[in-house]
């Protein structure tokens, strides 16, 4: 009997676009213009149940701390606890990756580009990412893409230099709950 592919849900959380991707497709989460605080992180949090319900894993981009966004730093902290909040209120297991970690997964190159990544997701998984949000949902499929791969599911042949990207990773414990 043939196992199924596990559901696992790649997030790229962002305040103005949220990548969302599970295998074989992309999607954005956009709150309308002026949509500011409690109401704008309620909107994202509840856009995110509608894709993870059922989900075997949610993988879910973790802090940048590069230049320019320490105005937003509270407001996107508050957005990823509420969305890991919202994956273990549903007994959903979810993983923290960080961004060097998944652009060394997709390019073999910690410090690998947006468009780099989005090159990567298009040449190696056959997914095209464009319009606003393209480098959202190449985030997201990527995440998606390093899930399964934890899984014992690879997407596609990646090669070792680019697979060190799952090392650096919170993958859920046997609580389903990340470190």
């Amino acid at each position: 009997m043939n196992q199924a592919l596990p559901k696992v849900i790649g997030l790229d959380l962002s305040l103005t676009c949220t990548g969302v991707a599970g295998e074989g497709w992309t999607d954005i989460i956009r709150p309308r213009a002026g949509l500011r605080g409690h109401p704008r992180l309620a909107f994202i949090v509840e856009k995110v149940a509608d894709h993870i319900g059922g989900a075997d894993l949610v993988v879910i981009e973790g802090p940048s701390f590069g230049g320019g966004v320490a105005h937003r730093h509270e407001d996107l902290a508050g957005l990823r606890v509420m969305v890991r909040h919202a994956c273990w209120r549903r007994g959903i297991p979810y993983a923290v990756v960080p961004p060097s970690c998944r652009a060394l997964y997709a390019t073999g190159k910690g410090s690998g580009s947006k468009g780099a990544v989005r090159d990567a997701v298009r040449e190696r998984y056959g997914i095209e990412c464009d319009g606003p949000g393209r480098y959202d949902q190449a985030d997201a499929y990527v995440l998606l893409a390093m899930g399964l791969h934890h899984k014992g599911w690879p997407l596609a042949v990646v090669p070792d230099t680019h697979r060190r990207g799952l090392d650096g990773c919170q993958w859920p414990d046997t609580e389903g709950i990340a470190a």
